[in-house]
């Protein structure tokens, strides 16, 4: 069986203003930025509140070796506008790369993992996000990628 969480493959920072963020990242030289790309239809999609989602802002950097994102939630109620709220900018979750998104999520689960959102496209791509900020300090996310 695969580890759940070898293969990181982005870190997501929680932030009041997405443009001011942007444009402090790219005055120390870590950019280009773009908006999140969102692929396709799910075909599950199940979050706190949907229509939080939809109004919350991504940016994405892709680095060397990982990418970095930048979400400004929705004043709406999420996870990530209490945690805005609550904490103040910063660390809100780790994504990493599975090569199946179900199967990832059936092990999480099997773990005791609560699921926090989770989401998936025709083609199995998608994510699950597990609630484990009390025990890991942040929320853990898995994610398949479109291929």
């Amino acid at each position: 069986m695969a580890k759940l969480f070898d293969q990181l493959h982005h870190v997501c920072i929680v932030v009041h203003d997405v443009d001011k963020s942007v444009a402090y990242y790219e005055s120390i030289g870590i950019g280009p930025w773009y908006d999140y790309p969102r692929h396709g239809t799910y075909v599950e999609y199940e979050l706190p509140n949907p229509a939080a989602g939809k109004e919350a802002r991504y940016k994405c950097a892709d680095l060397g070796n990982m990418q970095l994102q930048l979400c400004q939630p929705s004043m709406l109620d999420s996870p990530q506008r209490r945690f805005l709220d609550r904490c103040g900018e910063g660390v809100y979750h780790l994504g990493f790369e599975v090569a199946d998104r179900d199967a990832g999520e059936a092990q999480g689960r099997a773990l005791g993992l609560g699921v926090v959102a989770r989401g998936r496209r025709e083609d199995g791509s998608g994510f699950c996000y597990f609630d484990t900020s009390d025990e890991a300090g942040v929320v853990l996310e898995i994610r398949q990628s479109v291929r």
